[in-house]
């Protein structure tokens, strides 16, 4: 048998089984195995949060945060992929997060998840692009004659404002333009990302006039004045190794983009799950790679870190000839604008499978799906237009960080808190990828990591997340309480009683 009708029966079983979970295919399902893994991995993109954060690691402890740190972290981050594989195999929905904690614990638990989910993805499209333009202006500004540093505060605010809204306009029209374009930029994303790191390893290997293995294990006190005060003063380097976490957490998430697009995905209740998995692994490994390579070639650890932001520019720029230097830079640049396109592809699914449910205001012109394009286009541009407007909020790129990391993880720990609970008690019907028994274990892991990382976001100096987050968390129980609990439905029976039915072949 030929492999197109091979596809097209595959076809065929995934809108069956979307049928049976009530919801019609309105999405174009044209996602394919590697593009379904290639969209996490673009939005988890080592060159995106590895780079532009990279400073929260050097400043803290220095070599060490890489070295040790780095690992640790993404071997928890594939803990919570592996659990959230287990689940999108039993219900491949563009829903994701929102239908698993619905199912697993009921419509409140669900509206929940899908609100913080939804506004951590709108702000790490803001992180994303108000650090990628950041970071371009810094890195390549100098051809362009242009100094940032120079800049009054009200210019550097307006430039990122600015600059910030013309990004997220050009990626809703390429996302709005069909499904079809934004894979081709995905797929070539996922190839991009690892050109361009292997590239970096490689160039600061062979350039570095000597290399220092031993600064990977490490630990210095960089907080204060002599990390560029990325990090308040501090004697305990304890706590600093412990805030160097935010680097991985904020740079391994939005790896649930492969759920979120599961009704665009040929064999989604296979290969979402695989995407998920492979998205975090190949991105944790290829970068703790390239960050250990730039760490061992850095001439003057102290010097860099007292840099603060603009230390990995200037390490990349002290060891690599200017051409290559550059032309890194000019890559990654590439890298972090389809970073921010692959955020909104996933984040304008949760709000079109949430307000295809009556979970959102206007709920019914955010559903509305293209006749021609067959994409979410009225949920694309308002998430778009939201991201832009977080930035005028705060254009403060670490602040948005560790706003985007804590909303996200609180997310993903409710779904998997919820499965823990429900495993094998209302929730019986398994996916065609299971962890079996290691399910309960990796769970439970999960749930206490993902605490622990809220935890450390909320530090100083990002101790205003804090506020945020407690605001949001707030005014959500106020909106629940007051009346959404009463107008919202919550997800179709049809899902609802797939937690308890025999799981598909």
């Amino acid at each position: 048998m030929s492999e197109k009708p091979r596809e097209r029966d595959i076809v065929v079983e995934d809108e069956r089984t979307l049928h049976s979970l009530g919801y019609q295919q309105e999405l174009a399902r044209k996602m394919g195995g590697f593009s379904n893994y290639a969209i996490s991995l673009s939005i988890i993109c080592i060159l995106a949060g590895g780079v532009t954060s990279f400073h929260q690691g050097l400043s803290s402890v220095g070599g060490a945060a890489f070295g040790l740190g780095w690992p640790l972290v993404c071997l928890f981050s594939l803990a919570v992929a592996a659990t959230m594989g287990q689940v999108a195999s039993s219900f491949p929905t563009a829903g994701g997060l929102y239908h698993w904690a619905s199912i697993l614990g009921g419509k409140g638990w669900g509206w929940t998840t899908a609100w913080l989910n939804l506004l951590g993805l709108v702000a790490a499209v803001a992180a994303i692009n108000l650090g990628a333009l950041r970071f371009t202006l810094d890195s390549l500004g100098p051809l362009l004659r242009l100094d940032p540093s120079r800049w009054t505060p009200a210019t550097q605010t307006a430039v990122a404002v600015v600059g910030v809204f013309a990004i997220c306009a050009s990626q809703a029209l390429v996302n709005h333009l069909g499904i079809r374009l934004t894979t081709r930029l995905t797929d070539f994303s996922g190839y991009w990302i690892l050109a361009i790191a292997a590239l970096l390893t490689a160039a600061m290997l062979y350039f570095a006039p000597s290399l220092h293995p031993r600064a990977l294990v490490t630990f210095s006190n960089f907080s204060g004045a002599r990390g560029g005060d990325v990090w308040p003063e501090t004697q305990s380097t304890a706590l600093l190794f412990v805030l160097s976490f935010l680097l991985p957490a904020y740079t391994i998430t939005g790896f649930d983009a492969s759920a979120n697009t599961a009704e665009e995905t040929v064999g989604a209740a296979f290969r979402v799950p695989k995407g998920i998995v492979n998205a975090v692994a190949v991105s944790g490994l290829s970068g703790w790679v390239m960050l250990c390579a730039v760490v061992v070639a850095i001439p003057d650890v102290a010097r860099a870190a007292s840099m603060g932001p603009s230390s990995f520019g200037w390490i990349l720029g002290a060891v690599l000839p200017k051409a290559l230097a550059y032309f890194i830079f000019a890559g990654i640049a590439v890298a972090q604008y389809l970073c921010g396109l692959a955020a909104v592809t996933s984040v304008s699914r949760i709000a079109y499978a949430f307000a295809r449910d009556g979970g959102m205001p206007l709920s019914r012109r955010l559903r509305t799906v293209s006749d021609r394009y067959r994409t979410p286009a009225v949920a694309i541009w308002t998430v778009a237009l939201a991201a832009a407007l977080a930035t005028v909020y705060t254009p403060v790129y670490e602040i948005m960080a560790a706003v985007t990391a804590i909303f996200l993880y609180i997310s993903y720990v409710l779904p998997t808190a919820l499965g823990l609970r429900a495993y094998g008690r209302r929730w019986t019907a398994m996916g065609p990828w299971t962890l079996g028994r290691w399910y309960r274990p990796l769970a439970a892991l999960s749930v206490v990591g993902c605490v622990a990382l809220i935890v450390i976001g909320m530090q100083p100096p990002n101790e205003k997340t804090a506020w945020i987050v407690g605001g949001v968390l707030s005014a959500m129980g106020l909106i629940w309480f007051g009346g959404a609990r009463s107008r919202f439905a919550g997800p179709p029976e049809a899902l609802l009683r797939r937690a308890q039915a025999v799981a598909l072949d």
